[in-house]
C-alpha cells in the first residue's frame, strides 16, 4: 500500500465547521456511544470534505482531529488509506472510474480512454478551467452493473466509451 500524500491549503483557510455542519456533526454523533466518539471519524471526514470545498487539507484533518477529541495520526491514517477522502483540490465534477476487476474486464480501461481524450487530462489530473478531475479508483462496489464510474455522489453503471462520454458533455 502506498501512502498518499496531505497537502496544505496554501491560501491559509482556517476550518471551521459551518452553523449546518455542527448540526450534522451533533446528529453523527447520536449514532454512537459516547465513549466510542472516535467511531465517528468517515462520517466526520466525508461531512468536512463537503463543507470545505470537497478535499480535506492539512489543516482540515487537524480541525477534525480536534473535534473529535483524537490525535491528528488518527485521522491521518484513514484519510490517507480510503480513495474517497480527496487529500488535494478537485474539479467541480470528481469523475472516477472503477478499474477494478469486474469493470476492467467489462472494458473500464476503453471508458478511461475515452474520457482522457475527450477532457484533455489524464487520471490524477483537473482540467485547466478546474472543471473535472479524473481519478482511476479500485473498487466503486458496483460490480454487478460494470463497468461504472462515480461523478461527484451519483453513479453511472454499464457504461460504454460513448455513454461515459455522452455523461461529460451533458455536465459541460
Amino acid at each position: 500500500m502506498s501512502m498518499r500524500e496531505i497537502h496544505s491549503d496554501p491560501t491559509g483557510f482556517k476550518p471551521t465547521f459551518s452553523q449546518q455542519a455542527l448540526q450534522e456533526a451533533a446528529d453523527i454523533f447520536t449514532r454512537y456511544p459516547a465513549n466510542q466518539r472516535n467511531s465517528a471519524l468517515l462520517p466526520l471526514l466525508h461531512l468536512a470534505q463537503q463543507d470545505f470545498g470537497g478535499w480535506l487539507s492539512k489543516q482540515a484533518l487537524d480541525y477534525v482531529a480536534e473535534f473529535l477529541g483524537v490525535a491528528p495520526i488518527r485521522v491521518y491514517e484513514v484519510a490517507t488509506f480510503y480513495t474517497m477522502y480527496n487529500l488535494h483540490p478537485v474539479g467541480k465534477y470528481h469523475v472516477q472510474v472503477c478499474t477494478n476487476i469486474s469493470c476492467w474486464l467489462c472494458n473500464s480501461d476503453g471508458i478511461g480512454k475515452a474520457l482522457q481524450t475527450k477532457l484533455g487530462i489524464t487520471y490524477g489530473h483537473t482540467d485547466k478551467d478546474k472543471r473535472f478531475t479524473l481519478s482511476e479508483v479500485e473498487c466503486l462496489g458496483a460490480c454487478i452493473n460494470a463497468p461504472m464510474m462515480q461523478i461527484n455522489d451519483d453513479y453511472y453503471e454499464n457504461l460504454t466509451p460513448e455513454s461515459a462520454v455522452g455523461i461529460i458533455e451533458k455536465l459541460a
